[in-house]
């Protein structure tokens, strides 16, 4: 998808090769290489060192800066290039903490090594999310470098948590509201896409009820373990196919995963309970509520005519999905950024989870966009392609020259 770019002028050309020659590819990857050597693994997500590294670089051309958080290690940095008072700001987002590596012997790269090879660079993080780290901070010094005057105040802001779901990163700057802009762009792995939404989520905790007996005579208790295979088996029969057919024309299909069982207390007691969590991704039209409900109720016709069961069915997050109008000024501006450097820009959604869900409580234009492949995203041999992060820093600080100049 794709809209007209109505009203915004062009950029001015003196400005932009101003600023795109300040654009160094041995900065910018040296960047990110020393970004992913640091090992911000969440948890326990550590993520000082890089919070630190990327406010040097800001510190030295200009930017008012400080780190921030509930602690020292889970901490975020929060920069600012001011220019004249009352003009628009435009804040740019990313997230220091990276997901564990998994089983170390399914990478054939080193997980922290930032190995470069045939144009791409390996490493945990070099997709989600230090390219859009490193291409921020390097769009940033780049404006800052260009002397190009500010008319409003570029924001950039480097965060731990997001990969834990971001309320002690982001959501602790909106919470304690030490940022505000108009408009916001997160940096996630989107392929270069212009994400104006994103799904939303919701986890609901499903659990069996039955009785204990002594394993050794099955027919004295209620098998919880044993009826939340029933219960499995009709939620993927039953609810899952109609979940897949709910599509959008941003969004990417509802989806339902089940990513987390337990239950049982011994093995010489029949378990009394079962739960298992649902991760559910939702589209505009699905409600968080209506979501909880048809799972319970799906459930609920799993275990009838079965004596002795119980159903509890319990939402632990609920955030509805979030577009943003495609004709707003963050939209627009990186539209124009992306044909000033020869890209057809394309509109779609997100396909996961990001932090734009904590700026979208500040009623901000949240733009979602960023370097690299999102299949990639917390896989072994995660990497991200050295042209794409260039590329991204471009867009950035066009996008930036075109909202804060």
């Amino acid at each position: 998808m794709s809209v007209n770019l109505k009203w915004m002028p062009e950029i001015d050309r003196g400005q932009v090769d101003q600023v795109l020659a300040h654009i160094k590819e041995d900065e910018v990857i040296g960047l990110l290489s020393d970004l992913i050597r640091l090992q911000s693994i969440n948890p326990p997500g550590d993520v000082s060192g890089g919070a630190q590294l990327c406010r040097a670089l800001l510190d030295d051309v200009g930017f008012d800066t400080q780190i921030v958080g509930p602690s020292n290690e889970q901490c975020s940095l929060i920069a600012k290039l001011p220019g004249h008072s009352g003009g628009p700001r435009l804040l740019l987002n990313a997230h220091l903490d990276v997901v564990p590596i998994g089983e170390h012997s399914s990478w054939r790269y080193p997980p922290f090594g930032a190995q470069r090879r045939d144009g791409r660079i390996y490493g945990r993080g070099a997709a989600d999310d230090k390219a859009s780290v490193a291409a921020q901070v390097m769009a940033g010094v780049a404006l800052a470098r260009s002397g190009v005057p500010l008319t409003g105040t570029l924001i950039i802001t480097e965060v731990a948590d997001e990969e834990t779901g971001g309320d002690l990163g982001s959501g602790f700057l909106v919470d304690n509201e030490l940022v505000q802009a108009e408009h916001v762009i997160v940096g996630e792995p989107t392929n270069g896409v212009l994400c104006i939404g994103e799904r939303g989520r919701v986890v609901v905790e499903l659990t069996v009820i039955g009785s204990t007996g002594h394993s050794a005579a099955p027919l004295t208790g209620v098998n919880a373990i044993e009826i939340m295979g029933k219960v499995i088996n009709t939620l993927s029969m039953e609810l899952w196919p109609q979940i897949t057919n709910r599509d959008h024309p941003i969004l990417s299909p509802s989806t339902a995963t089940i990513s987390f069982v337990t239950g049982g207390i011994k093995s010489n007691v029949i378990p009394d309970r079962c739960t298992i969590q649902i991760d559910r991704r939702i589209v505009e039209l699905e409600s968080v509520d209506a979501t909880v409900a048809e799972i319970r109720e799906t459930a609920e016709r799993a275990v009838k005519g079965i004596r002795g069961v119980a159903i509890e069915a319990k939402k632990l997050i609920g955030r509805s999905a979030r577009i943003i109008n495609a004709e707003s000024p963050v939209v627009q501006a990186a539209q124009l950024a992306s044909r000033w450097l020869g890209h057809e820009p394309s509109l779609g959604g997100f396909f996961a989870g990001s932090d734009a869900k904590h700026f979208a409580r500040q009623n901000c234009s949240t733009l979602i966009v960023g370097p690299g492949d999102p299949d990639t995203a917390h896989t072994p041999d995660e990497w991200v392609g050295v042209e794409d992060v260039l590329n991204a820093t471009r867009l950035y600080a066009l996008t930036a020259l075109r909202l804060v100049t």
